[in-house]
C-alpha cells in the first residue's frame, strides 16, 4: 500500500492538471489501491485545504473531487476573467431535471407523464451536457430506460448530493417513492407497472 502523504501529494497534482471534477473510481485504478482508501486520502487533502486560508479549495461532488476558488473570491475572478454571458437552462430544461433529481430513477414516460409534453429533445440534450445518464432499464413492457442525475448535475448546482435538495411542498405517496427499485445488478426494475 502507498503511504497517504505520497498518495495526497499525487492527488493534489492530479486534481491540478485534470481540471474536472476527478472521481476516486478513476484515481483508484491509477494508484491500484482500494476505492475506499483513495476516498480517504481524498477526504483528508480536501480537509487541509479547508483549514488553509488561501485561495483555493477542493470541492466534492458526489464521489468525485475537483480543485475550485473559494466562493469569496468571485468578484475578482468575474472582472479578471469578464466571462461571457452565463447560459441559462430553459423552463423545460430545469422541469425535466427537478423531474429526473426528485423522482429517479424515472423513464421518459413518467417524465411526460408529469410534464404532459414530450422530452426527447430536452432529456437528449441533458445528457450531451452530461448532466443525466442512463442507470437502467424498467421491467415493464418494453424495458424504457431509466435516467438520473450525474456528479456534473450536482457540481453545476453546487450541492455535494441529492440529499441537499430542497425538500418539495407536495407529498408524495409512499407508493409514488417506491415505485422503482435497483436490483443487485444494479440494473433498476418496478414494482408494479
Amino acid at each position: 500500500m502507498i503511504g497517504k502523504e505520497i498518495i495526497k501529494s499525487a492527488l493534489e497534482s492530479m486534481l491540478f492538471v485534470w481540471g474536472e471534477p476527478l472521481d476516486t473510481k478513476t484515481a483508484a485504478r491509477v494508484f491500484e489501491e482500494k476505492e475506499s482508501y483513495i476516498m480517504e486520502c481524498l477526504n483528508e487533502l480536501q480537509r487541509e485545504y479547508e483549514g488553509r486560508s488561501g485561495g483555493i479549495i477542493i470541492q466534492k461532488f458526489g464521489s468525485s473531487f475537483q480543485l475550485c476558488t473559494r466562493e469569496e473570491n468571485r468578484e475578482y475572478i468575474e472582472k479578471l476573467c469578464n466571462p461571457a454571458k452565463e447560459k441559462r437552462f430553459s423552463k423545460a430544461a430545469l422541469e425535466v431535471l427537478a423531474i429526473i433529481a426528485y423522482r429517479q430513477p424515472v423513464t421518459r414516460g413518467d417524465i411526460e407523464s408529469v410534464r404532459g409534453v414530450r422530452s426527447s429533445h430536452i432529456l437528449e440534450g441533458l445528457m450531451q451536457k452530461g448532466l443525466i445518464e442512463e442507470v437502467g432499464h424498467s421491467e415493464a413492457i418494453g424495458r424504457p430506460v431509466l435516467f438520473g442525475t450525474t456528479d456534473l448535475f450536482l457540481k453545476h448546482f453546487g450541492i455535494e448530493s441529492l440529499s441537499e435538495l430542497p425538500d418539495l411542498d407536495t407529498e408524495e405517496s409512499a407508493e409514488d417513492k417506491n415505485k422503482y427499485q435497483v436490483t443487485k445488478e444494479g440494473e433498476a426494475g418496478t414494482d408494479n407497472l
